[in-house]
């Protein structure tokens, strides 16, 4: 009972009092040197945060460059779209302006035609009536003419009067008779009948006019029915009413 009733000795082995202070200076050293160590990792730590920021700084000025840079393309591209529209708006514009100005000298020529023209269909039909007091003048001879009562000479007074009024009213509008005997033959107012043989008038030059023609404007009526010159010399070349005299000829002067 003795021995169980014998309480466990709760002290510890002794601690040489030196030896504690000595334990206790180790201690205070491992947390002086932990704290610097947290001291130096946290400096390195800022200074990597701002190396970061201004990486950040840099990234972000960068990144405005690119969008300004961006944006500016886009500025450009737009000023060139606006550009071309207006080249191609300018190209419409002057075309427009060539096919109204096409327009209004066409609708001029146009509204000139029909009045110059206007009295064609007319003009036409009356040719008959001119051809008929033509026959009726020349229906009387010189020699019926001179010998003729004075009734008879007042009625083919009348009758040249009444050709005669005729072909200055046709004229007035615009309708031309077409004589034209001792002229070069011209296909576009003439048509040949029959040739002539003339040795001493130039060949193509109209002789004789069966029957007149008629023109208006510069549109033909009626031709001409005409008998032409035949064996002849030829027609001599037409000069240009604009043309300019060539140098003299020395070889021609001497010659003459």
């Amino acid at each position: 009972m003795a021995d169980n009733d014998r309480k466990p000795d709760d002290a510890g082995p002794d601690v040489n009092p030196a030896s504690r202070e000595s334990l206790r200076k180790a201690a205070d050293d491992l947390l002086k040197a932990d704290r610097a160590a947290r001291r130096r990792a946290a400096a390195e730590d800022a200074d990597a945060y701002a190396e970061f920021e201004a990486d950040q700084d840099g990234e972000h000025f960068d990144y405005e460059s690119a969008e300004s840079g961006v944006a500016g393309s886009a500025i450009a591209e737009e000023i060139e779209a606006i550009q071309a529209e207006n080249t191609d708006m300018k190209e419409r514009l002057l075309r427009l302006a060539a096919d109204m100005e096409n327009l209004r000298k066409r609708t001029q020529r146009e509204v000139a035609d029909a009045k110059n023209f206007a009295i064609a269909g007319f003009a036409r039909d009356m040719l008959g009536v001119t051809d008929n007091l033509r026959r009726a003048i020349e229906a009387v001879t010189d020699e019926q003419r001179q010998n003729a009562d004075p009734a008879l000479k007042n009625l083919l007074e009348g009758v040249e009067l009444t050709e005669k009024s005729m072909l200055s009213t046709m004229e007035r509008h615009g309708v031309r008779q077409l004589a034209p005997e001792g002229e070069k033959f011209d296909p576009n107012f003439h048509q040949a009948m029959f040739e002539v043989p003339n040795p001493d008038v130039p060949n193509g030059t109209v002789v004789q006019v069966v029957q007149a023609g008629y023109s208006i404007g510069d549109r033909v009526l009626r031709p001409a029915m005409v008998g032409i010159a035949k064996g002849g010399p030829k027609q001599p070349a037409e000069t240009p009413p604009d043309a300019e005299p060539g140098p003299p000829n020395e070889q021609a002067e001497r010659d003459a």
